[in-house]
C-alpha cells in the first residue's frame, strides 16, 4: 500500500493489514509506509496528549510533542518481539511528554543536573525537616546528599526560576464572571488510556489459550460465573475447572515475566 492508496481508502486500516505494514516498515524503512503508521496511529498520542492538559502547557504543544514520541516509536518498533505497538508506543510518548514538560517547567532554561539536584534539595528538606522537628541547615542538606554546602547554595539560587503555579489561584471565569481555581482546569485521566496495556496484554496472552482456556478465562474473570457454574457449561467437573483456572494464570503470570524481561 503507498500514500495514495491510503488517502483513498479513507477509513481504518485493520489490525492485519497494520501487521503487515510494520512488518514491510521494518524491512524497507520506506518513508511513506512509515507515514501511513503514524496517521494511523495519531489516536494514541492524542490520547496521551490529553492526560496532561490543563498543567500549564497548551494542547497544541503537548499533542505536537506527543507525535514527536509516536514518530520515534514507529521508527524503533520491532515487530518480531511480538508486543503490541500501542504497548510499545505509550512508554516512548510519555517519556517525551515528561521531559518536556521538565524542560518548560523552568522559566529559564538550567543545567539537567541543576534541576535533578533541586528535587534531592527539597526532598531533604522534607526528610531532614521530619527527622530533627526543625528547618533544616544549608551544612545538614549538604552532609545528607553528600554534597558541598557551596553546591547546595548554587542550586537553591537557581531554583528562584522555577515557576509553579498555586492550585489555589485563581483566574476569571466567562459570562457570569465565576473565578475558578487552577485545580478545576487540572485534566483527567482518560479512562480508555489505561485500557490500552492490559487489553494488548491480555489479547497476546490468550493467542496461545485452547477454546476451554479461553472460555473459563472469560467467564470466570469477565462474566463474573462461578467455577460450579461453569463446568456445568463445559459438562466437567468442578475440580477440572479449578485445575484448568490455575494453569491459566501460570501462562499469564509467565507472559508478564515475559514483558518484564523484555
Amino acid at each position: 500500500m503507498n500514500k495514495e492508496e491510503y488517502i483513498a481508502a479513507k477509513k481504518p486500516l485493520s489490525k492485519e493489514t497494520r501487521k503487515a505494514l510494520f512488518n514491510e516498515y521494518a524491512q524497507s524503512k520506506n518513508q511513506e509506509l512509515r507515514d501511513i503508521l503514524i496517521e494511523e496511529h495519531l489516536y494514541i498520542a492524542e490520547i496521551l496528549a490529553k492526560k496532561y492538559v490543563g498543567r500549564g502547557i497548551e494542547y497544541d504543544d503537548i499533542f505536537q510533542v506527543a507525535s514527536v514520541g509516536l514518530i520515534y516509536a514507529v521508527e524503533r518498533y520491532n515487530p518480531e518481539k511480538g508486543y503490541e505497538f500501542s504497548s510499545f508506543a505509550t512508554p516512548t510518548i510519555v517519556g517525551e511528554i515528561k521531559k518536556y514538560f521538565r524542560d518548560k517547567g523552568w522559566t529559564i532554561r538550567v543545567p539537567r543536573r541543576v534541576q535533578e539536584l533541586s528535587k534531592k534539595i527539597n526532598n531533604a528538606k522534607v526528610s531532614l525537616a521530619q527527622k530533627y522537628q526543625k528547618t533544616p541547615t544549608i551544612q545538614d542538606i549538604a552532609e545528607f546528599l553528600n554534597i558541598t554546602p557551596a553546591e547546595v547554595l548554587e542550586v537553591m539560587e537557581a531554583s528562584k526560576v522555577y515557576a509553579p503555579q498555586s492550585l489555589d489561584l485563581t483566574y476569571e471565569g466567562s459570562g457570569d464572571d465565576r473565578e475558578v481555581n487552577l485545580v478545576d482546569l487540572i485534566g483527567e485521566e482518560e479512562a480508555y488510556f489505561d485500557k490500552i496495556e492490559i487489553n494488548d496484554f491480555i489479547t497476546r496472552a490468550m493467542e496461545n489459550f485452547n477454546e476451554v482456556e479461553k472460555t473459563i478465562l472469560i467467564d470466570r474473570y469477565y462474566n463474573k460465573k462461578t467455577q460450579v457454574s461453569i463446568a456445568e457449561k463445559l459438562g466437567i467437573s468442578q475440580m477440572t475447572v479449578s485445575r484448568i483456572e490455575k494453569k491459566i494464570l501460570e501462562k499469564m503470570r509467565k507472559e508478564i515475566m515475559k514483558s518484564v524481561r523484555n
